[in-house]
């Protein structure tokens, strides 16, 4: 029976990171749907179910590939903003940061220095502004 599932797979896109989040994504709205007793979550889950098993079974794998790389760009760069909203909001006792009216190159200074010129290290701009 395995040898014949493997076989039935070649060729085929398979499991990867989008279809696990889908799998995610259906579970939780199932959970939604059994404990608010909305059939719409159930039905979504249900749509969803189908487009990750065709998803998984098509031999399409150079568009299921690049369906992957989009989701795994965009998850990317959601976790590099979520990084950087952490990184600033534990410096903001220290810090403030400024946007260059320029370049819009955000400026970290110390806290506590009055009113001070800042020089963008990317464009060379210089702006006063009060820390």
């Amino acid at each position: 029976m395995k040898e014949k599932f493997y076989r039935f797979m070649q060729g085929r896109n398979g499991v990867d990171e989008l279809a696990r989040m889908h799998s995610w994504l259906v579970l939780i709205l199932l959970l939604v749907g059994m404990f608010t007793r909305i059939g719409l979550f159930s039905l979504l889950a249900l749509g969803l179910l189908i487009y990750m098993y065709f998803r998984v079974f098509s031999r399409n794998t150079s568009k299921r590939y690049e369906e992957n790389r989009k989701y795994l760009d965009f998850r990317y760069n959601r976790t590099v903003a979520w990084n950087r909203f952490k990184k600033r909001f534990a410096q903001r006792r220290d810090y403030k940061f400024f946007k260059c009216p320029m370049c819009r190159q955000e400026v970290r200074v110390p806290r506590g220095h009055g009113k001070i010129e800042i020089t963008c290290p990317k464009c060379r701009e210089k702006f006063i502004r009060r820390t």
